[in-house]
């Protein structure tokens, strides 16, 4: 079992910030006042300029000489460089599952896909159907072994998660095809079609994209 470290206070606040931003409660070009925060959480001003610092790395604040930390805009121009980038590194990360798995490697990627499968069937929220996708990514990092494609990856989930809140706040979302994805690229990885993962992969962004797009044009 990989060494998991107890989140540290900074990552804790960072955390706290990024569920606000996600959710709208702190929006787009408001700054984050670090003497605020420290007095609303209790803690100190360099724990908060370290959650900062956090956020930077992904892409939901951005520090400005003399200004501080401020929310990042979600524009049409920056989704769809958001979009491109993230894509690629998905389809790298399946390939590298398709390609490296051996024994019991895929046991529990599967068992989270059931974990999915029973959420959807209770009819659980969207958001944490859409959570577990990101819990079977994050259980691949495992099989590819390569921390740098693992570390970007989740530098970018929060901003992912940002525009998919906002797509499913303005019922632009349409994110129920989720456990139809997923089976079919557990299929796809299963049986070390890396193409078809691929494909996958790229159409599942693509509609994603799609309904971000819309979201910000309506």
């Amino acid at each position: 079992m990989p060494f998991k470290p107890v989140e540290s206070l900074s990552e804790q606040i960072a955390t706290h910030l990024a569920n606000k931003i996600i959710r709208g409660e702190i929006k787009a070009k408001e700054r984050i006042q670090e003497l605020r925060i420290s007095g609303e959480l209790e803690v100190s001003r360099g724990s908060v300029r370290e959650a900062l610092l956090i956020l930077e790395r992904r892409h939901l604040v951005d520090i400005l000489p003399r200004r501080g930390a401020v929310v990042t805009e979600v524009t049409e121009t920056n989704v769809k460089g958001l979009y491109d980038v993230y894509g690629q590194l998905l389809e790298l990360m399946v390939r590298g599952v398709t390609r490296n798995w051996s024994g019991s490697d895929l046991d529990a990627l599967i068992k989270k896909f059931e974990v999915m499968r029973a959420a959807k069937d209770r009819g659980d929220q969207l958001e944490r159907i859409f959570e577990l996708g990101f819990e079977i990514m994050e259980q691949a990092f495992m099989i590819v072994g390569n921390p740098f494609l693992a570390e970007t990856l989740l530098n970018f989930k929060p901003m992912i998660q940002r525009t998919y809140f906002m797509a499913l706040q303005s019922q632009q979302g349409d994110f129920h095809d989720n456990l139809e994805f997923f089976a079919s690229l557990m299929d796809a990885v299963v049986k070390r079609e890396e193409e078809k993962a691929a494909e996958l992969v790229k159409g599942y962004v693509k509609d994603q994209l799609h309904s971000v797009l819309n979201t910000l044009s309506s």
